[in-house]
């Protein structure tokens, strides 16, 4: 899979294999989510452009390094990108929202919208979309197609899991768009579950389980 960076860092891959763990609690999962977030956004920014500002030690002057270009906007997919959102918070807090609410409609599929707010310039920004599972695929390039038509040129996508089918529809529909993530699993099952995955991610975050 071209423009698909799978993460194998030993912590994402352990935190992981805890996120799967059908006993893990309501609160663990919560916090591993947030951690496996950080350590992804990590991977996401690696690439960002550098500048040099001359700044003063308590030693001499020097030329030291900054991030230069532009800015970044975190857009979660409600519900459960928000519990990725804190995680790339804690690198970046003066990145700007964008929430984008979608559901998929369990008898079709289809993602519905319900929700919409972005900051405006989108297009002057690296917009960094971020959702727990890419299964179907039809949530995320619903997102996507939102966005651009806000005006965004730049975008990115991040998720824990995928499945090959939602890799294939995202390429297919956004070949513009790379994809980082933790792993991606075998396929998905008749309701459109990654399997083995890790569940419904929204539930596993909220308890509603």
């Amino acid at each position: 899979m071209t423009d698909v960076t799978v993460v194998q860092h030993p912590l994402v891959q352990h935190k992981l294999t805890r996120l799967r763990d059908r006993d893990t609690s309501t609160k663990t999962f919560r916090e591993l989510t947030r951690e496996i977030s950080t350590l992804l956004g990590y991977e996401v920014t690696r690439d960002l452009p550098l500048t040099h500002k001359m700044v003063v030690t308590p030693m001499e002057a020097m030329g030291s390094p900054e991030i230069a270009g532009k800015k970044l906007v975190f857009a979660p997919i409600l519900r459960s990108g928000e519990g990725m959102l804190e995680g790339m918070l804690s690198l970046v807090p003066s990145a700007r929202v964008a929430h984008i609410g979608l559901y998929r409609d369990p008898g079709s599929m289809v993602a519905v919208e319900y929700y919409l707010k972005a900051p405006e310039t989108l297009a002057e920004r690296t917009v960094i979309v971020m959702n727990p599972l890419l299964a179907t695929g039809a949530t995320a390039c619903a997102a996507i197609s939102r966005l651009k038509e806000s005006g965004a040129q730049d975008i990115r996508f991040v998720c824990i899991l995928a499945a090959p089918e939602g890799v294939a529809r995202l390429q297919g529909e956004h070949p513009d768009t790379p994809i980082w993530t933790a792993g991606i699993d075998k396929g998905l099952d008749e309701k459109g579950f990654i399997l083995p995955g890790l569940g419904d991610a929204g539930d596993r975050l909220y308890g509603t389980r």
